[in-house]
């Protein structure tokens, strides 16, 4: 039992290590865009049209693209745990019939 559950933490640190390099990879552009965007057009939606290149109007932006990135981020840390957890418990099912038997032939021999 104490197999299965160093199985299944290290997938899930594994995947989430992978989740943080495949953010650092193609995340960071994606979270940089959408949160700018995403703020200009909450911005424009709440001014009620165009918006003049304003001290606010960039401080808003530049929270927006920090707000865009840690989402991506979180979001690909969180996917890559969760895939990693699945791949543990996946080769522990893979790898417990083969010590179950090992351990119902020992048995039989002591016998």
């Amino acid at each position: 039992m104490k197999a299965r559950k160093e199985m299944v933490r290290m997938g899930t640190k594994v995947g989430g290590v992978l989740g943080a390099i495949a953010f650092l990879v193609v995340g960071i552009v994606p979270g940089f865009y959408f949160g700018s965007y995403g703020t200009l057009v909450l911005l424009s939606h709440l001014f009620g049209g165009p918006l003049q290149a304003t001290v606010l109007v960039r401080m808003a932006t530049a929270a927006g693209i920090m707000v865009g990135i840690i989402c991506m981020a979180s979001v690909c840390i969180v996917v890559g745990a969760v895939l990693g957890t699945a791949v543990g418990y996946l080769s522990e099912v893979v790898t417990s019939p083969s010590r179950t038997k090992a351990t119902a032939e020992t048995v039989e021999v002591k016998n």
